[in-house]
Parts: C-alpha cells; sequence; structure tokens
C-alpha cells in the first residue's frame, strides 16, 4: 500500500482512558490539515504494506464490529465509530494491562478499493513544559511536566490496529497480546474485532528459517554446517530477490534436495503449521534484511559480516578447510581497506 495512493475522506478521534471512567467519544469529525493527513497515510501505509500485519475474516455471527460494517455508509461514520470505539472500551475497561489510546477512525481509498482504518494508538509518557502566571500577576514561571497521554510519533510503529475493506470486510490486522483473565491473549482479534487470523508473512518466515536451522543443526557435524546455513540463507535471499518470495514445498527441495531423510524432517515440522504449500511472499525491507547478508561468528569472538552479493562472488570471498579440521576465511581482492572507531 502506498502513501501516495491514500485519499482520506474521513477522521474521527475518541478517548479511551479507563483511568477516567468512561470513553470520551466525539460528535463530530476531526478536522485536520495537511501534517494530521501525512502522519494518519504514514501509519496507514505502514500496516497495508508491511509483514507484520495478519489477514483474517470476521466471524460473522459472532462480530458486532461486522455488523456495524455490513450495513455501514459514509452518512453513519461518526455513528459508527463511537459504536466501535465503545465495544473496544468495554473490553479494555475490564482488563487493565490493556493500554490507554485514543482510537482514530479513517475512513480513505487507496487506489479502487475502499477503506476503514481502526488505528489504536497507545499513550506514552513524554515531558512537556508548561508556562503560568506568577501570582502577583508579574511575569511567568516555566514548568517541566510529564505528560502521560502522547500518542506515537509518525515514525514508531503502533501494536493494535486494522484496516478493513469495506467492499467484502477482509481485514489486515496488527496485535500484541496481553493479558486477559491471567492469560496472554491477542484480545484485538479475539475479543473485539472477533476475527479468524492467519500468520503474518514474516511470522511464516521466521518459522521456516527456525525449521531450517534446526534440521541442519540435527543433520550436519560441526564442521559442515556453518557451510549448510550460509548455503540455505543463500538460497532464501535468492527466492526472494528474483521472485518475490517462495513456495515452502519447492525451497525445501532446493535446500535439502540431497538429503531426502533431511527435507522429510523439515517437511513434517512445517506440516505441523500447515505450512507445506504455504506461499511466502514478505514485502517489508525490513523483513528480509537479515538475508541480505551473512552473519559468521567465530570461537575466538571475531565477527564477520559479508554482504550477500560478495558472499556468493568467490572473486571475493572463500572459505578454506585446512588439513587440521579448522576453517580459514580468505577475503580477496580489496581495493580500499577503512578502520572506524
Amino acid at each position: 500500500m502506498n502513501r501516495e495512493d491514500i485519499r482520506i475522506k474521513h477522521v474521527i478521534i475518541h478517548i479511551l482512558d479507563p483511568t477516567i471512567g468512561m470513553p470520551v467519544l466525539s460528535d463530530t469529525e476531526l478536522e485536520y490539515g495537511s501534517e494530521v493527513a501525512e502522519f494518519l497515510k504514514e501509519h496507514i501505509a505502514r500496516i497495508g504494506s508491511g509483514d507484520d500485519a495478519k489477514e483474517c475474516r470476521f466471524y460473522r455471527e459472532e462480530s458486532e464490529v461486522y455488523r456495524l460494517l455490513d450495513a455501514y455508509a459514509d452518512e453513519d461514520f461518526v455513528s459508527v465509530s463511537k459504536e466501535i470505539a465503545a465495544l473496544l472500551y468495554g473490553i479494555m475497561q475490564g482488563n487493565i494491562d490493556i493500554p490507554s489510546a485514543d482510537l482514530v477512525v479513517v475512513r480513505f481509498k487507496e487506489g479502487d478499493d475502499e477503506y476503514l482504518a481502526l488505528l489504536k494508538m497507545n499513550y506514552k509518557a513524554c515531558y512537556t513544559h508548561r508556562t503560568m502566571a506568577l501570582a502577583d500577576g508579574e511575569g511567568n514561571s516555566n514548568e517541566m511536566i510529564r505528560h502521560k497521554s502522547i500518542l506515537p510519533s509518525e515514525s514508531q510503529r503502533l501494536t493494535e490496529a486494522a484496516l478493513i475493506r469495506l467492499d467484502d470486510l477482509a481485514l489486515r490486522v496488527i496485535e500484541k497480546k496481553y493479558e486477559v483473565n491471567g492469560e496472554k491473549t491477542d484480545y484485538f482479534s479475539f475479543l473485539f474485532l472477533k476475527c479468524s487470523a492467519h500468520l503474518s508473512h514474516k511470522s511464516k518466515l521466521s518459522i521456516v528459517s527456525r525449521a531450517v536451522d534446526s534440521i541442519q543443526k540435527e543433520g550436519f557435524d560441526e564442521t559442515e554446517r556453518y557451510e549448510k546455513q550460509m548455503r540455505a540463507k543463500s538460497i532464501i535471499q535468492e527466492e526472494i530477490e528474483e521472485n518475490g518470495g517462495f513456495v515452502v514445498e519447492e525451497l525445501a527441495e532446493k535446500i535439502f534436495g540431497e538429503q531426502p531423510e533431511l527435507k522429510v524432517a523439515f517437511q513434517d515440522k512445517m506440516e505441523k503449521y500447515n505450512m507445506v504449500k504455504e506461499e511466502i511472499q514478505p514485502q517489508s525491507e525490513t523483513t528480509v534484511r537479515k538475508f541480505q547478508s551473512q552473519h559468521l561468528y567465530t570461537d575466538t569472538g571475531i565477527e564477520i559480516k559479508i554482504p550477500m552479493e560478495q558472499y556468493k562472488d568467490p572473486r571475493r570471498v572463500e572459505f578454506v578447510t585446512n588439513p587440521d579440521g579448522t576453517i580459514s576465511v580468505l577475503i580477496k581482492n580489496i581495493e580500499h581497506l577503512e578502520a572506524r572507531l
């Protein structure tokens, strides 16, 4: 989702602070300028294009939010947003671990699609100043105070939010677990939106990476494991760079094709997550960044970071297994060397 393609139509903000004892719901839309619009677009675009979001579907018979949006019309924007905010506040009020926040509801268009965004902006505490007149009226007194209701900055990632496409009511949800009735719970999807959630691309990529690493630790001894791990990382990076992602089953063949028993063991792990035939297509640069370089750590305390394109070029880097079983890393054809403090 490109922020430049986002067109905001309506915005409203509701204050959900259980310490007050009641929600402070707005009866009018927010009058916003270009700075606020850019602030909202940045958060919306990050959710729409990031890999943290989960693709979800409402439980139609159970979800009150679905009922409200199924009959939604733009003339009902204010009233619907207030009902949605009241639902969320009711959950927050009964569970003190869920942080207080402002709920910003945004009606927007991106391309040809119409959306509603529910942005829960959790408060953070920051220091600011306050100016007060002196008692005698002769001058001012400047003070420093701790403000407990500061909203997230434009660069800060929200931890709970949803983008809802209005034509089919499909959702993209980001959330964080909080303690509800003594148990860590995805309350935003499970209790508030009442929708089913699939794993995010970021979570699926992490599961695949951990499974590959685990199988290689079990299948290879220490002297050859490092080479297999680097090769696997190189294959994953190449698939993402050239094809935008991979199918887990096909990746298993490329990594473990010459070791059928390890391939079966890897697929058994993927079967537990129902991911054998899963297609993983990460979009965010942050998600795939760790695959863009090889990080090596020696038993002597040396750390080496090798960009992936350099690792693949034998004219630049060579790994040599010595007769005594130790390994040497040869970095070749260096034109300039610089030391940094």
